[in-house]
């Protein structure tokens, strides 16, 4: 008996440390199906984006909560850089990240409105991420009780919604996004791990949002003086 329980903790532990997880992410929804056009020549603009960053667990948190600077998806900026390649006519852009911090910091609230009544254009950026707490809760147990035999998933949906001001504080445009990773948690998914990691395809839905809307802003001449 002894000899038999301890093959049995011993088999767990190697399953343990074998289990692996493969990412895979959606397509977006709502795509901007038009063909890309350049506003070259036009007369240049300056443009505040204002970015706010949303997590909320459904079941478990009651609103959605604004993450702080440390909980933002890493490399943000290099993300954000590479999705302004889809404008051409920015003479200058400025960039400010609400905190739930800002509600006690009267400096942060007027930097921002500052910033608001000195430039052209400003576009309010809210991404928002959203986990199911029953969900995640069960598929836990589930992967324990099993010991990652059977292969898991867990959902994460991820949506960006974007509105378009002019310097007289009026809405131009809005637009919005969604889309949804599936990580997937087995034993054998070690194999596919280093291929489809779950930072990587978060990457990719951030950057393709951003692109996606940023195309579609130009083509439509948004940010175009009349």
């Amino acid at each position: 008996m002894r000899k038999i329980i301890l093959f049995t903790v011993l088999a767990v532990n190697i399953l343990s440390i074998l289990s692996g997880c493969a990412t895979f992410r959606s397509g977006i929804k709502g795509e901007f199906e038009g063909e890309g056009g350049k506003n070259i020549g036009a007369e240049k603009v300056d443009v505040l984006f204002v970015f706010s960053h949303y997590k909320q667990v459904k079941g478990y948190d009651a609103i959605p909560k604004l993450e702080n600077k440390h909980q933002i998806i890493n490399d943000f900026d290099d993300l954000f850089i590479d999705a302004m390649t889809e404008f051409s006519n920015i003479n200058r852009y400025t960039t400010f990240t609400e905190y739930a911090s800002d509600v006690s910091e009267p400096k942060r609230r007027i930097e921002k409105d500052s910033l608001v009544a000195t430039h052209d254009y400003v576009m309010r950026i809210k991404f928002m991420k959203e986990i199911s707490f029953s969900r995640q809760f069960l598929g836990s147990l589930f992967s324990t009780v099993t010991v990652t035999v059977l292969p898991i998933p867990y959902k994460r949906n991820y949506s960006v919604t974007i509105d378009v001001f002019n310097h007289e504080d009026i809405l131009l445009k809005n637009y919005t996004r969604q889309a949804s990773l599936t990580k997937w948690v087995q034993t054998l998914l070690i194999f596919v791990y280093p291929f489809h990691t779950e930072r990587r395809k978060a990457e990719e839905i951030y950057i393709n949002l951003m692109h996606d809307v940023f195309q579609q802003v130009e083509t439509e001449k948004i940010l175009i003086k009349n």
